[in-house]
């Protein structure tokens, strides 16, 4: 660790101290209560909306976004705001439409609504994909873009051990359950969040101090001088490019564009993306699943409150490490976008660095606690309980969820090692993005449709999930072949490997509707009303005043950042 400093070693050892002992303190609290299966896997009614909040943003920020969102800023700039802002405004639609519904059918797993909904075959499949995706996706590559930058900070010897660091530290905090990652992830928000804002301050600093030649430095002119030297990088809307232009301005134009559409990706892909994780995905709802309905909507708008100043953390610094390497202020940094969030903490000075790894860390730690546990929910609650053990007591199903942890976080140390999976040359946010993107088309109409049309089948689903598969992958893969690079439908555009490429966000736009269509034509040749469709009222949907302010309050900060960058 000769990158690090005394003072850096300190601080960070004092996280780890401190999280420990929280998380350790929480357990032997409720050691009794832990022992029960719905409190091991849901912390069912122990925690509270502020709680919620931050276990929400706590498991959302991670090494994808600190690293993969700081090198899209890098590349593209502020665009990439938009999966922030716009999930923003996402949970503000589920904290009032969807988490309704959850929750007055009592739904603690998204198999188990898929069963409540649908049928038993819908639910073991998806219970199947989702065990995959987390294990495979999102696990992998939370640990992996961790361990890179982390790695990079220590002198770039110890990634393996870093690795391997990391994932006994996210053991130690999932195999507590959910009640122990829930109230500890509020100490990793706090350190994320004071760490985050620390770092892109002093980022602000080094960008004037370097580039205006200022002495002390000042973040405000910092920013200036980023708004001056890239303001290419602080539009919200990207220009739709021309596949004729050959230059290399023109490549990076459609390169940038590939990876967010413009404002064509506002009528596609954005929506599906956002309202899928935030609404149909067990990692993040099941933080809301065991609170009572204005606990969770509460915990839900305060993390959509939160997510509007994300970008501030983690995608500034990739915009400064822009300017600055475009100035040949960055010495050994080579361009690659992952790399950016490293470069700029490797300009921090001792004791601020020991505070941002910790921030870094907190990120990544808590990540990896939260989708482990959601595997082990998964697997424990509607595969091994269902399929494997149903004669299984509280205490065998709680020790199968433990050992379901320790498994998948050995399997992502195993895909990593090597990065068998090629997520360092994806990139990886659009890594993530990009290949859960192919089951997202399918998941969203499933649910969608579920929740608020009374006719959906069971058959409509499992067509719906096959047909929206098979589309994302006829998109990404045949359909310019076949259909050729632009048509009524979409415009593919030549990438850097000469290759005609349509915007993935735009791949799964045509994959959702077509499938929706899908499943609308077989419903209409069943029943009129589905006899497991759920019972809807309006007065499910009433929010409360001091609800409704924090949802009037969101909106207008929204509309006033898209106002200003659009």
């Amino acid at each position: 660790m000769n990158a690090l400093a005394l003072s850096d070693k300190i601080i960070f050892v004092l996280y780890f101290i401190l999280v420990a002992s929280y998380g350790y303190w929480v357990y032997k609290k409720k050691k009794n209560d832990v022992s029960a299966s719905q409190d091991f896997f849901l912390a069912e009614g122990s925690l509270t909306w502020w709680a919620i909040g931050a276990s929400l943003i706590a498991s959302n920020i991670s090494a994808e976004q600190f690293i993969g969102m700081s090198g899209e800023g890098f590349f593209v700039g502020t665009a990439v705001a938009a999966y922030e802002w716009i999930a923003a405004l996402a949970l503000i639609i589920i904290a009032v439409w969807f988490i309704p519904i959850y929750l007055k059918n009592k739904i603690y797993t998204m198999p188990q609504f898929l069963k409540t909904r649908y049928n038993e075959s819908v639910s073991l499949v998806m219970a199947i994909f989702w065990l995959f995706l987390y294990v495979f996706v999102n696990l992998t590559s939370i640990l992996y873009l961790g361990a890179v930058a982390i790695n990079g900070l220590l002198g770039g010897e110890y990634l393996h051990v870093v690795m391997v660091g990391l994932m006994v530290m996210a053991l130690f905090i999932t195999l507590g359950g959910m009640k122990v990652i829930g109230f500890t992830d509020v100490i990793q928000v706090a350190v994320l969040i004071i760490g985050g804002f620390a770092t892109v301050y002093m980022a602000l600093q080094i960008v004037d101090q370097r580039i205006n030649g200022v002495v002390d430095g000042s973040a405000i002119a910092g920013f200036k001088t980023l708004l001056a030297q890239a303001p290419e990088h602080f539009k919200m809307i990207l220009p739709k490019p021309n596949n004729t232009d050959m230059s290399v301005a023109g490549q990076l134009a459609r390169d940038k564009y590939i990876v967010l559409p413009g404002i064509a990706m506002y009528f596609a892909g954005q929506w599906i993306v956002n309202l899928n994780y935030w609404g149909c995905n067990q990692y993040i709802t099941q933080r809301a699943l065991g609170a009572k309905l204005e606990t969770a909507r509460k915990g839900i708008l305060f993390a959509g409150f939160m997510k509007l100043f994300m970008p501030v953390i983690v995608m500034l610094p990739g915009i400064a490490a822009f300017v600055l390497y475009k100035n040949g202020q960055l010495p050994g940094f080579e361009g690659g976008k992952d790399g950016a969030y490293s470069a700029i903490l490797a300009f921090l000075p001792d004791g601020l660095k020991g505070l941002a790894i910790a921030a870094l860390t907190a990120a990544i730690v808590a990540s990896l606690a939260g989708k482990a546990n959601s595997i082990s929910t998964i697997f424990t609650l509607d595969i091994y309980k269902k399929y494997i053990n149903k004669d299984a007591d509280e205490k065998k199903m709680v020790w199968t969820g433990r050992l379901t942890v320790l498994v998948s976080m050995i399997v992502a140390v195993i895909f990593t090692w090597q990065d068998l999976l090629g997520i360092g040359g994806e990139g990886g946010f659009t890594f993530i993005q990009k290949y859960t993107g192919f089951i997202s088309p399918g998941v969203f109409a499933m649910f969608i449709l579920g929740f608020f049309w009374k006719r959906t089948t069971g058959t409509a689903a499992m067509a719906g999930l096959i047909t929206g598969f098979a589309l994302s992958i006829f998109f990404n893969n045949y359909a310019v072949g076949l259909l050729g690079h632009e048509n009524i439908m979409f415009t593919a555009y030549l990438n850097k490997s000469g290759a005609y490429e349509i915007p993935f966000l735009i791949n799964m736009g045509w994959s959702f509707v077509i499938t929706v269509a899908t499943m609308v034509a077989i419903s209409l040749a069943g029943p009129k009303v589905n006899p497991k469709a759920f019972e809807i009222d309006a007065s499910m949907f009433k929010v409360s005043k001091s609800t409704l302010i924090l949802i009037v309050m969101t909106l207008m900060i929204l509309s006033a950042l898209y106002v200003k960058f659009w």
